[in-house]
């Protein structure tokens, strides 16, 4: 399965995390010029990289949230894959060099559990509708870093386990 990135967000701590001109370096702790506010649930070499779909993040609108590409969180924010299928343990490469190499390699590690700092873009304030036990396929997740390298909007991303 194939999809792309869309947005690629960061932040100096906290949310919304904003978008980037286009393209960033991933590194084995996550995306260069991001940080994490609380590093206790945030962060480390197992969530060095949050993401989301952006069909996810469409749905959550037509529900009356204000939620947009970053806003809650996620660093990679992508389009045209089935979010259901984003496990803990799928590999995702991303991106190509002209020599046909990967740029990035990332293997989703967990379910992102949300904080009450994203409560105000999603509809009705309900936390719950981001939380993989309540609402299953709809959490954000978090990746390590297998490969850095570099990333851009635009760049396929494809399941690969």
């Amino acid at each position: 399965m194939r999809g792309k990135i869309v947005s690629i967000n960061i932040s100096d701590g906290g949310v919304p995390k904003l978008p980037v001109n286009g393209s960033a370096q991933v590194t084995h702790g996550g995306v260069a010029g991001d940080r994490q506010r609380n590093l206790k649930v945030h962060g480390g070499p197992d969530r060095a990289v949050c993401l989301y779909s952006v069909e996810r993040i469409t749905a959550l609108q037509g529900e009356g949230g204000s939620i947009i590409p970053g806003a809650i969180g996620e660093n990679i924010t992508i389009s045209g894959i089935n979010w259901d299928t984003m496990t803990p343990g799928m590999r995702l490469e991303i991106g190509k060099s002209a020599g046909g190499m990967v740029n990035v390699l990332l293997e989703i590690t967990s379910y992102t559990a949300p904080c009450r700092h994203v409560a105000d873009y999603l509809p009705g304030r309900k936390l719950a509708r981001i939380l993989q036990d309540k609402n299953p396929g709809w959490s954000r997740v978090y990746a390590r870093v297998l490969q850095a390298g570099p990333i851009e909007v635009g760049d396929t991303i494809e399941i690969i386990q």
